[in-house]
């Protein structure tokens, strides 16, 4: 089983949107040249590298920036049409006055498997007061959330939004909350490492933006910034496989991932058996 636990809902087609909502989900992600991708080819795309399911990650921008890239609509009605592909995640922007009534609908409605948030385009800290209703209702319900933390290339974004350390206090808050801080933190791995080693209710996955190509960067973050066996040796379960497609490229990253020097129960840890874990059986 291989999972890709880190996909962008908002460039996978699902009917027609208009040029302007497309404009929109390229301006605030920052990928202005980047079409919606047709169902057809995600699915020779995942058939091609061997990837069984991935995470449909939404993002509810509608109180900071006026809209959504991927609506939670979307991806519960993706889901529905294609349960062979897509785990769908739900997200919500805290500062909207009913937030917890779109949880309630997500969850409990839509059948939706955990919540994605992105603190540096949705303008929040992980700490904020506002957020702990948020994780609690994650919590009474089991499901996982995934936030977007490292470096964030939207425009407007701040990289102060996404250090690790931001997360602490959330995660031993709340130890039964599953949290995935994603893209390792880059460029903040160590603090990552540390943070995987002290609370075992954090995971991250691999979907981090490199600079010349992702065999070459692994091996730098995984391999130089971090001990070459700290994950095989002590974190070989809270690594997850993720791409941040269509930002980057799903099967390069798988082929690095592949082409990573650890034992292969690590491996098959990393591409699928920790997204299960990390949905708790969810699926």
């Amino acid at each position: 089983m291989v999972i890709d636990a880190h996909v962008h809902a908002g460039f996978v087609k699902k009917g027609e949107i208009s040029s302007g909502e497309l404009k929109f989900r390229q301006e605030v992600m920052g990928l202005y040249k980047t079409d919606q991708i047709e169902i057809g080819m995600w699915r020779k795309m995942m058939e091609f590298g061997g990837i069984d399911r991935v995470f449909l990650l939404p993002l509810d921008v509608t109180a900071s920036r006026g809209g959504c890239v991927g609506t939670n609509e979307e991806v519960w009605e993706l889901m529905q049409d294609h349960p062979d592909m897509f785990i769908g995640f739900a997200s919500v922007d805290p500062a909207r006055t009913d937030v917890m009534d779109v949880l309630e609908k997500a969850f409990c409605e839509q059948g939706l498997y955990g919540l994605y948030l992105h603190p540096a385009l949705q303008n929040f800290r992980p700490s904020d007061e506002i957020m702990e209703s948020i994780y609690m209702f994650c919590e009474e319900h089991n499901k996982p959330v995934i936030f977007h933390t490292g470096v964030a290339m939207e425009p407007g974004t701040r990289l102060s939004q996404g250090h690790p350390l931001e997360y602490e206090e959330t995660a031993a808050r709340h130890p039964k909350l599953r949290i995935c801080l994603s893209q390792f933190g880059w460029p903040w791995v160590r603090e990552v490492c540390t943070l995987m080693l002290k609370y075992r209710n954090i995971y991250t996955d691999t979907a981090m933006l490199y600079f010349d190509n992702p065999k070459e960067f692994y091996a730098q973050a995984l391999g130089t910034d971090i001990g070459p066996k700290w994950i095989d040796r002590s974190l070989r379960h809270q690594v997850m496989f993720g791409s941040s497609e269509p930002r980057l490229e799903q099967l390069r990253m798988l082929r690095a991932v592949r082409e990573m020097d650890m034992r292969e129960s690590t491996r098959e840890m990393i591409l699928g058996k920790n997204a299960l874990d990390f949905l708790n059986g969810g699926i």
